[in-house]
């Protein structure tokens, strides 16, 4: 069994939802070498997401925003926590609902996902800055 383990810098991007699986799996040359296992991608900040969604429509991405910024407004007059600013509250909930970590089985060197799956960064604030995600490969 092998295990491998890299911490990997996202690129700052605006708030919405963005398809990173291609610029994942760039830093991970280490894929081609497993022919069975388990690829984990964990996001190291409390206020973005990961999760796994619609890869080929870009209108999919844009409503998942539309939705979540509707369920959880910003300057909703109950949210306490508002000294970093009105979108840092509805942030930490998105990010909370949709998930820090998703995990995606490896066959014949590649991601298993399915034909229209991708890996999404759920960016929830206006300038959050460059992401960190820490990728485990598991397999053999």
């Amino acid at each position: 069994m092998v295990f491998i383990q890299k911490r990997l810098r996202l690129p700052a991007v605006r708030r919405g939802f963005h398809l990173i699986t291609d610029l994942l799996v760039a830093e991970l040359p280490e894929l081609e070498q497993l022919q069975v296992g388990t690829a984990h991608f964990f996001i190291q900040h409390t206020s973005a997401s990961l999760s796994i969604n619609e890869n080929a429509d870009p209108t999919v991405r844009h409503d998942f925003e539309a939705f979540f910024s509707r369920v959880v407004p910003e300057n909703a007059p109950y949210f306490q926590h508002t000294q970093e600013g009105p979108d840092d509250m509805p942030a930490h909930i998105k990010a909370s609902l949709l998930g820090h970590a998703v995990s995606v089985p490896i066959s014949r060197g590649e991601l298993a996902l399915g034909t229209w799956q991708g890996i999404y960064l759920g960016e929830h604030r206006n300038h959050g800055g460059r992401r960190w995600v820490v990728a485990t490969l598991m397999g053999q």
